[in-house]
């Protein structure tokens, strides 16, 4: 009798340990696919005299079972966001205007999502060249505290990219006021780093214009950061 409920004690705990599967998987990142990185997205369907439907495309991710799709007018900063079950969307933008996209992966059984990267595109327009994409600042983030270094410096990060490209260069404006209009410095197309100057408990801003051979600008906008 004994031998047996012994037995039964072990049989029970070994169902309860093998039904621990763990926390269930989290989903991957996507991985983009059209419209290109960097690209003039020149097959959207007309919509009217100035908007096309562009239909978005990614590879499906590992335990995904929802899609987010996120789309920012880098002119406006206004964002549409589209939810999907499918590896695919098409949303309303538009014309001759740059966008950023990426595509966010979730399923049910997790709290965690996952974020592709985020590609930079011109909905094609009538015009033949373009301005630059806005500059993405990279460092230091927008409301984060920094350390200046031994010489009172900030290096201060962003990315550029064009259609056309034909980037001449970036200027950077920093300021104690925003939004900023003290030019610090110009860096040529490959130098997107620039050491400034700043001083201890002062709140900087700061933003990046591109020009390109043509003579076209775009604006980064404005990114703050404080200064221990």
């Amino acid at each position: 009798m004994i031998r047996n409920i012994i037995g039964l004690f072990v049989l029970a705990v070994f169902v309860s340990c093998g039904g621990d599967d763990g926390p269930p998987p989290a989903p991957q990142g996507a991985a983009l696919v059209f419209p290109e990185e960097n690209s003039e997205c020149t097959t959207g369907t007309e919509v009217n005299q100035t908007s096309t439907q562009v239909t978005f495309r990614w590879m499906a991710s590992s335990n995904t079972e929802r899609y987010t799709l996120n789309v920012v007018n880098l002119n406006t900063n206004v964002p549409q966001n589209l939810s999907t079950v499918s590896t695919s969307a098409s949303l309303t933008l538009a014309k001759g205007t740059p966008y950023s996209w990426s595509v966010t992966s979730q399923n049910a059984s997790s709290d965690q999502v996952a974020t592709s990267e985020t590609w930079l595109f011109y909905n094609a327009g009538s015009q033949t060249t373009y301005a630059p994409f806005p500059a993405q600042l990279v460092h230091p983030l927008s409301g984060s505290t920094v350390i200046k270094d031994v010489a009172n410096e900030v290096l201060l990060e962003w990315t550029g990219a064009d259609v056309d490209n034909d980037i001449e260069s970036f200027e950077v404006f920093l300021s104690t006021t925003n939004p900023p209009t003290t030019s610090v410095g110009l860096a040529n197309a490959t130098d997107m780093e620039l050491s400034v100057s700043v001083e201890s408990g002062t709140v900087y801003y700061w933003k990046v214009v591109t020009t390109d051979l043509e003579g076209n600008t775009s604006d980064s906008g404005v990114f703050d950061f404080k200064v221990l």
